[in-house]
């Protein structure tokens, strides 16, 4: 299959770099309206994330356009999705995208790697909905070499689910059956995870997002699981955003501050998300 490249939006450090968050967006939606929308959620001193990580890069890549295969809709999506009702109805159509857009996510974290001195345990993958089950693909179909840092420096994902559950991690990698997977398990197990999930999310039930939680554990990962009684298909504010950056300073060593705001003006919270 011919490699594809996702374009994507940046968001720069106001104060020296130090990590990389990558965060995939949800069907339906664009990177540039998910970057901006990110401003309508903050934890309980009023901070957005980029407010509370100053030393970030915010990656945002953008989601290919796909003629869905069960309706006559045309989405940025991932991968495609027969039945957003039942998601196993024709699972194997989201190989399909999977495939694609794996490869192409997993250069995008080599490349920001790169500008942190091949230090992949310094960059964030995180996603929401349908950018969140993507990431998890990438997690589980990513090598990092020990001297690199040997895992990611953590994964985040809101609202979302696992493709392909109950599978084991050689069934699960077998699924997509890319070139450069690993053998082993280590980047799994060694990455910090945060799983968050509204217990009113009409799209993605919770228990979705606990099926996720639970093949993560199965395959040794540590996870740290939120729910919240509100919030939907989004993100719960402020506590939700107070757990994000509870997390990364405990996993990441970094002392949030005041900072400089980068926050994007014009944000919308209202983009179309399907998964």
């Amino acid at each position: 299959m011919a490699a594809i490249n996702i374009p994507f939006i940046t968001i720069g450090p106001s104060e020296p770099h130090t990590h990389t968050v990558v965060f995939l967006h949800g069907r339906g939606d664009n990177a540039r309206n998910f970057a901006a929308s990110l401003a309508h959620s903050r934890d309980s001193r009023r901070r957005t994330l980029t407010d509370a990580f100053p030393s970030f890069r915010w990656v945002f890549p953008q989601a290919p356009t796909r003629k869905c295969a069960s309706t006559p809709d045309t989405w940025p999506q991932w991968f495609d999705v027969w039945d957003v009702r039942d998601f196993a109805a024709n699972e194997d159509l989201q190989a399909v995208g999977l495939r694609e857009v794996v490869p192409a996510i997993r250069r995008i974290l080599a490349d920001e790697a790169a500008l942190l001195g091949g230090r992949w345990d310094r960059v964030v993958l995180a996603g929401i909905s349908m950018g969140g089950a993507t990431g998890a693909h990438v997690l589980f179909n990513l090598d990092v070499a020990p001297a690199a840092g040997g895992r990611l420096a953590a994964f985040i994902g809101f609202s979302c689910r696992c493709p392909f559950a109950g599978r084991n991690l050689a069934g699960m990698r077998n699924v997509l059956g890319l070139e450069g997977v690993p053998d082993h398990g280590r980047v799994v197990q060694n990455t910090p995870v945060l799983l968050e999930h509204c217990t009113d999310d009409p799209l993605v039930l919770v228990q979705n997002g606990r099926g996720l939680r639970e093949t993560l554990r199965g395959y040794g990962a540590q996870v740290e699981w939120k729910e919240y009684t509100n919030g939907g298909h989004w993100f719960n504010s402020p506590t939700g955003m107070d757990d994000v950056v509870d997390f990364l300073n405990r996993h990441l060593g970094e002392n949030s501050s005041a900072g400089i705001s980068t926050t994007l003006n014009q944000a919308s919270s209202d983009a179309m998300d399907l998964s």
